[in-house]
C-alpha cells in the first residue's frame, strides 16, 4: 500500500480543518486539493472521495463557517440577559468572527450564491438572520423594541455590523479599534429600535 493511500479514520474532517487553516492564513489562492492531500499524507484520489472539486470544498468550508457563526449568534441572542445586551453581544460576535476570519467569511457569502451551492449551505446561510429576527420579535412582544417589521429591523442591524466589519477588515476605521466602532454602531442602531415609550407593568 502506498504512503499516500487512504488511511485516516476521518479524512474528510482532516482535509476540512487543513483547508480552513490555509484559507485563514494564506487566502483562497493558496487553497489546493492536491496540496491538502499531500499535507494529509494521502493520494489525490483519496481526497476526491470527499470533495469532487474545489467548489465542493468551498461549499463545505462555507457550511463550517456558517455553522460556527450561527452558533455564536444563537448563544449571544439567548436569554435571560436584557434585550439590548443580547443585541449588542450578537453584533459583536458577528464583527469578531468577520475580523478573525475575513477570507472564511468572504468564501461563505460567495459560495452560498454559487449555482452548485448545497441545500444545506443555503439553509444555514439564512439561519443567522432568522436568529436576529426572532430576537427583535421577542423584544417587540416585551415592549423593549418599537412596533414595526422585525425582518426590516434585523436587516438594518445586520447592515450596520457588516459595514463595521468590512471597514475593519480593510483598515478603514482611521485608527479606531473595531470593538469601539462596533460598540458605537450597535448602540446607535439599538437607540433607533428601542421603544421610546416606557413600558410599565
Amino acid at each position: 500500500m502506498s504512503e499516500r493511500t487512504y488511511h485516516h479514520g476521518n479524512l474528510r474532517q482532516v482535509l476540512l480543518d487543513r483547508a480552513w487553516t490555509t484559507l485563514d492564513d494564506d487566502g483562497l489562492a493558496a487553497l489546493s486539493l492536491r496540496q491538502l492531500a499531500r499535507d494529509a499524507g494521502v493520494s489525490h484520489g483519496a481526497s476526491a472521495r470527499h470533495f469532487r472539486d474545489k467548489q465542493a470544498l468551498l461549499d463545505a468550508l462555507a457550511i463550517a463557517g456558517f455553522t460556527r457563526l450561527n452558533a455564536d449568534l444563537a448563544a449571544a441572542a439567548a436569554g435571560p440577559a436584557p434585550f439590548d445586551r443580547r443585541f449588542r453581544t450578537a453584533g459583536l460576535a458577528y464583527v469578531s468572527f468577520a475580523v478573525e476570519h475575513p477570507a472564511i467569511l468572504d468564501t461563505m457569502y460567495t459560495a452560498k450564491h454559487h449555482p452548485d451551492a448545497s441545500a444545506e449551505l443555503v439553509r444555514l446561510s439564512h439561519a443567522g438572520m432568522a436568529t436576529l429576527v426572532a430576537l427583535i420579535d421577542e423584544a417587540q412582544r416585551s415592549g423593549a423594541v418599537r412596533a414595526g417589521d422585525a425582518s426590516e429591523f434585523a436587516l438594518v442591524g445586520f447592515a450596520a455590523v457588516h459595514g463595521v466589519a468590512a471597514l475593519a477588515i480593510d483598515d478603514l476605521l482611521n485608527g479606531t479599534g473595531w470593538q469601539d466602532a462596533a460598540q458605537a454602531t450597535i448602540s446607535f442602531v439599538w437607540r433607533g429600535l428601542a421603544n421610546p415609550v416606557e413600558v410599565t407593568a
